[in-house]
């Protein structure tokens, strides 16, 4: 699909590029033209790792530059908003701001007292569902911003399938940024629609029109293809045969990450990235992993079609940058992790492998603890079934202490939590330090935590809980404290690099101080929580007396 959409958008296709590198490469000695930042939407360090010797295009290219198969988005909130909130910030959500995909404020005025990681919720009729999309949320720069805060000449261009994507990674000044809105790729209301997105548009809506016939499956699939019932849907052999006009299924399957790098391509011809007096920053969120993760699992032949998919269209999009000669670097990571659908988890092995209990909402547990406590009328818990929990702002003192004590308590008593934590515990708690695989679940929950819009307590499920009660629409997810949905891989190339692996755990924090020393851009440690990682990529990566060889 990828090259179907380029020759709509007037890009030639090019043949892949000719790399013959000598014995002992030389690494390139200006910094790079071009920053490549890819995030691959739920692509755990599990999937890189169970599909990596399969791959031969596009993620095949990434595995033999510098690999770190243990990266952690080492908060507890592992959502989309968040994790792609620290990727090019170098901070964890408790300083960036974005504490989950949606948080409580209780305190609104709008009757709507959820808020969306990326709206505007000031704007007048806005709801966390029908909202402005806005970066005002983000409490840090990016890199693309700190990019042009030191030389308005380069140029930062974001393009994903999630709003939500495109903004963190996009930042606060982007030179264009475009997500996929449901039927057409969007962007701020007052940013004019180039040509050439008009054009992807017409494309995309032509190739959904269109029904698509089932995939071929790979031999290396053929042992996911097991049929798995969870609620009313079967899932694990689907193929993504397609039904004319239907969007749903468009968006999760391979051709919607086709349709994203397709328009990014173009946007890098368009644009003439890294073509320019200076370094430029192209931002590409691959969403379509995720959609498929949520919709049929993660071990069955629908994920791995997608990853092949993913694969090959990646190397087809990076023969697309070799055939305009940019020197460019690439680092490719996730937003988080995610977890199979318990009942297929069952089948290999986990018999803790269980649904939420429904009883476990907010909603639900201030129901069961009220009339215990002889408050009626109100609502006295705010929040979901897991994460950051809130108490109703119109309890006094008095009742509030008793509220929390007893929603505390009913939580530990249950059988699927872990551990639940105040308020006062996490902020009472040392900031993190040293690997993440070793922190507490308090130290994840602190890393999470920004006091303005963190709930009064926060759930942890136990380890397999999904926190998906009744499966329909989505059968697995992701979002727990646990390492299952806290790895990811981190990958870094550049032509000529030396390829290594780093088997220790790092995290996506590290990115932006990384590619900082790798473009020569100043970052003062003490700012952001990422220290930098040597890639021997170019002497202008050297961490070696780089400001940003420390953290926070």
């Amino acid at each position: 699909m990828f090259r179907t959409l380029a020759a709509a958008l007037l890009l030639a296709a090019p043949a892949a590029a000719q790399e013959t590198a000598p014995t002992t490469p030389a690494p390139p000695s200006p910094p790079p033209k071009l920053v490549v930042a890819i995030s691959v939407d739920q692509f755990s360090a599990d999937l890189f790792a169970e599909y990596r010797s399969h791959f031969t295009g596009g993620l095949a290219r990434l595995a033999k530059g510098a690999v770190f198969p243990s990266g952690y988005q080492s908060h507890a909130a592992t959502e989309t908003c968040p994790g792609h909130s620290t990727i090019l910030t170098g901070n964890r959500p408790a300083h960036t701001g974005i504490i989950a995909n949606d948080w409580i404020d209780v305190k609104s005025a709008r009757e709507d007292k959820t808020v969306y990681c990326a709206e505007d919720e000031a704007v007048p009729g806005s709801t966390s569902s029908n909202y402005t999309v806005s970066p005002r949320h983000l409490m840090v720069p990016t890199l693309g911003d700190r990019m042009k805060a030191a030389n308005p000449a380069n140029r930062v261009v974001s393009v994903a399938g999630k709003d939500r994507a495109a903004v963190m990674m996009g930042g606060h000044v982007p030179d264009q940024i475009w997500w996929w809105g449901g039927k057409s790729f969007v962007s701020y209301a007052d940013r004019p629609v180039q040509p050439i997105v008009a054009r992807a548009n017409t494309a995309i809506a032509d190739r959904i029109a269109l029904a698509q016939p089932a995939r071929e499956l790979p031999d290396f699939c053929k042992p996911h293809d097991q049929a798995i019932t969870a609620g009313t849907r079967t899932v694990g052999t689907g193929r993504f045969a397609r039904e004319a006009g239907d969007r749903n299924a468009f968006r999760a399957s391979p051709e919607f990450d086709s349709a994203i790098l397709a328009l990014a391509a173009a946007e890098f011809d368009e644009m003439k990235l890294g073509r320019g007096p200076a370094t430029d920053l192209l931002i590409v969120g691959a969403s379509a992993t995720d959609y498929v993760g949520h919709g049929y699992g993660t071990e069955g032949t629908e994920m791995c079609i997608q990853l092949a998919s993913l694969d090959r269209e990646l190397g087809t999009f990076f023969d697309t940058l070799d055939a305009s000669g940019v020197d460019y670097v690439v680092v490719l990571t996730a937003d988080h992790g995610g977890h199979d659908l318990p009942e297929r988890n069952r089948l290999h092995g986990a018999p803790e492998a269980a649904r939420a209990d429904i009883g476990l909402s907010a909603k639900a547990m201030g129901e069961r603890i009220a009339p215990k406590l002889g408050l009626t009328g109100q609502r006295l818990l705010w929040g979901g079934n897991f994460g950051d929990i809130y108490l109703d702002p119109k309890l006094d003192a008095k009742q509030r202490a008793r509220v929390q004590a007893a929603a505390i308590a009913a939580y530990r008593a249950h059988p699927q939590v872990a551990a639940v934590f105040t308020r006062a515990e996490i902020m009472a708690a040392p900031e993190p330090v040293g690997p993440p695989e070793t922190w507490s679940l308090l130290t994840r929950a602190k890393a999470s935590f920004y006091p303005p819009r963190s709930g009064d307590f926060v759930v942890a499920l136990k380890p397999r809980v999904t926190p998906i009660p009744v499966p329909g629409g989505a059968v697995a997810t992701h979002g727990s404290f646990w390492d299952y949905d806290r790895r990811v891989p981190i990958l870094f190339w550049r032509k000529g690099m030396t390829g290594f692996e780093q088997p220790l755990s790092v995290e996506t924090v590290d990115i932006l101080p990384t590619l900082a020393a790798v473009i020569g851009l100043p970052v003062a440690k003490d700012g952001i929580d990422g220290r930098c990682l040597d890639l021997d990529a170019g002497p202008g990566d050297s961490c070696a007396g780089s400001s940003t060889a420390g953290g926070r």
